[in-house]
């Protein structure tokens, strides 16, 4: 349960990164909130992913496809941080 709110948080994060377009070069508080917003769903994943595979029972109560929303996660917001606008 906490790993489902943790990576519904991260994709909340990261789905308004994606829907958040600046309305020109000069608007810094859109370039702002998509810098903010990747950056909570990289860490919400990252945390995600250390609760995953750091206790070694979780590891092995949960298959391996526990792994897949993070590192989907983790992907498309660090490309959407890159990218900026």
């Amino acid at each position: 349960m906490p790993l489902t709110i943790l990576y519904a948080l991260a994709a909340f994060c990261c789905y308004t990164a994606l829907i958040t377009s600046p309305s020109g070069s000069w608007d810094q508080e859109a370039y702002g909130a998509i810098a903010l917003m990747s950056f909570l769903a990289l860490a919400l994943s990252a945390l995600g992913l250390l609760v995953t595979v750091a206790p070694p029972t979780v590891r092995r109560a949960m298959g391996p496809w526990w792994l897949m929303p993070p590192l989907v996660i983790s992907t498309v917001a660090a490309i959407r941080w890159a990218l900026g606008g």
